[in-house]
């Protein structure tokens, strides 16, 4: 069996989610399965507040969220535990004390839905332009060998089941990939389309 073969598991997700749905119970049964969570923000507290155990992001980066919560995932620890190709880069991860991150669960701020307000002013859209979000989605997909990437809500049973079953396999994390990276395409797209209309 080769490496690309092999179904993955997850012992490590990062969660954050500008749409709630489902993640409780994500990430409930995420810990109920010995996976280590990590989550911002929102996220965090919903987790927390439901009784998931959830390690804050600002604890793994060793930085508080910062500038109104623009910066909080943009950091080594959580890309470099994104992007590390597990059979090349795991010595990398030790010699820096970077832990694998092996799951992101991430939707975007709802970008389209605060344009189509009518009390939108250009501060609000901007404000409401997601960057960590599509960077970690992004990284994720692109190292869909080792991650799994979840954009949608209505795939956490899914891939619970596939988790509790022994794994992903890698064509369904290219799906999720796809899957990633069609939404990001569509959220700049959105920005782009907002940006020229102001013109």
């Amino acid at each position: 069996m080769t490496h690309s073969d092999t179904l993955v598991t997850v012992e490590r997700a990062l969660l954050s989610v500008s749409d709630k749905t489902g993640v409780v119970e994500f990430g409930r049964a995420l810990e109920g399965m010995g996976v280590e969570l990590v989550s911002t923000g929102g996220t965090f507290a919903a987790l927390s507040d439901a009784g998931v155990s959830v390690t804050e992001v600002a604890a793994v980066t060793g930085f508080p969220e910062m500038m109104d919560g623009r910066v909080k995932t943009l950091h080594p620890t959580i890309h470099g535990g994104i992007l590390a190709r597990r059979d090349v880069d795991a010595e990398t991860l030790t010699r820096h004390g970077i832990s694998g991150i092996d799951l992101v669960a991430v939707n975007l701020y709802p970008f389209e839905a605060t344009v189509a307000r009518p009390d939108c002013t250009l501060e609000l859209a901007v404000e409401n332009i997601d960057v960590g979000g599509p960077a970690m989605l992004r990284a994720a997909s692109k190292n869909h060998r080792d991650v799994v990437a979840v954009v949608d809500p209505a795939d956490y049973p899914d891939v619970v089941g596939r988790l509790m079953e022994g794994g992903t396999a890698l064509d369904y994390r290219l799906s999720l990939a796809a899957m990633a990276f069609r939404q990001s395409a569509a959220y700049d797209a959105a920005i782009v389309a907002y940006l020229e209309n102001i013109l």
